[in-house]
């Protein structure tokens, strides 16, 4: 992992603190694993999103709620040691009662996180734009808040909020305002239908609100900018590398079944050296001088 010698990071929360006192959106991408972070890196973002129906997916299940927090941690650690770039994970329903919060909270810090999204929902938890949810009662969801606040001072909280779909837009503002008020940072209404909604909500608050542009969900596809246009902070893309990485392994399983080769799909791969570019391949090698230095060009003379 290019954690071993890479640049040395400032505090991820600090960070991510300040990128929130801007005037400007910050556009978090989904990361589903460490060489995905490490593109997102490549490509000029900040910081990097982790959820848990990517995380889930990745390990060959559905998002229910049904992958454990070791599991979850793990994974943070992964991507925080390779980048080194503030993290925001989601920890789904926190893990459980107030005391799994509280460890949640503890092993998200410890993993090097930089901000935590909890959401009301009952286990087993949905995917957001999926119907069938159940709420936590709002009072249920506070002591969660206050939880994670007290575990730890200073990491960015996330509350979401699936009230919308179940209870209807003002329900939801007023579970974001006593949310807010418990402590969190920032405010996930999840899976708003209109730009109306999008609007009405923003302007009944003034606290950071976060915006969920994910495919093929409820939510219209909206770009950053009208996002911003609309009084959103953050805009995050959570399953979008998965989506995208499982489709070209799909198309390739299926070129390679039925032609027995791969050449076809050259153009469309990363390059060995844009590889070891993106692992920092020659940082390693200088660790250990006993190592015999690579010359890439040697492999087609």
């Amino acid at each position: 992992m290019s954690w071993l010698v890479r640049d040395k990071q400032r505090n991820p929360i600090n960070i991510l603190k300040e990128e929130l006192k801007t005037n400007k959106i910050i556009k978090i991408p989904g990361a589903h694993d460490a060489m995905a972070a490490l593109l997102a890196k490549k490509a000029g973002f900040s910081t990097v999103y982790l959820s848990g129906a990517a995380l889930t997916a990745s390990l060959g299940m559905p998002d229910l709620g049904i992958i454990t927090l070791t599991e979850l941690t793990n994974r943070t650690r992964e991507i925080t040691r390779a980048t080194g770039m503030p993290i925001l994970v989601d920890v789904d329903t926190g893990y459980g009662s107030i005391l799994n919060v509280t460890r949640t909270v503890y092993e998200m810090v410890d993993a090097g996180a930089a901000a935590i999204q909890i959401e009301d929902q009952e286990l087993p938890k949905k995917c957001g734009h999926l119907n069938g949810k159940k709420l936590v009662t709002k009072n249920d969801m506070i002591q969660k808040i206050r939880a994670a606040r007290e575990a730890d001072s200073d990491i960015v909280i996330v509350a979401r909020t699936d009230a919308y779909a179940i209870e209807g837009l003002e329900s939801s503002i007023e579970r974001s305002k006593a949310y807010y008020e418990a402590g969190a940072d920032v405010i996930f209404p999840e899976a708003l239908r209109t730009e109306e909604d999008f609007r009405n909500f923003s302007s009944q608050v003034d606290f950071p609100l976060l915006a969920n542009m994910t495919e093929f969900g409820r939510t219209p596809m909206f770009t950053a900018e009208e996002f911003e246009d609309m009084g959103y902070k953050i805009v995050i893309y959570p399953v979008t590398s998965l989506r995208i990485a499982a489709k070209a392994i799909e198309n390739m399983y299926e070129e390679i079944a039925k032609k027995g080769t791969q050449q076809h799909l050259l153009s469309k791969m990363q390059t060995r050296q844009d590889l070891y570019d993106t692992l920092l391949y020659n940082e390693y090698e200088k660790l250990d001088e006993t190592i015999a230095k690579t010359n890439l060009d040697d492999l087609f003379k």
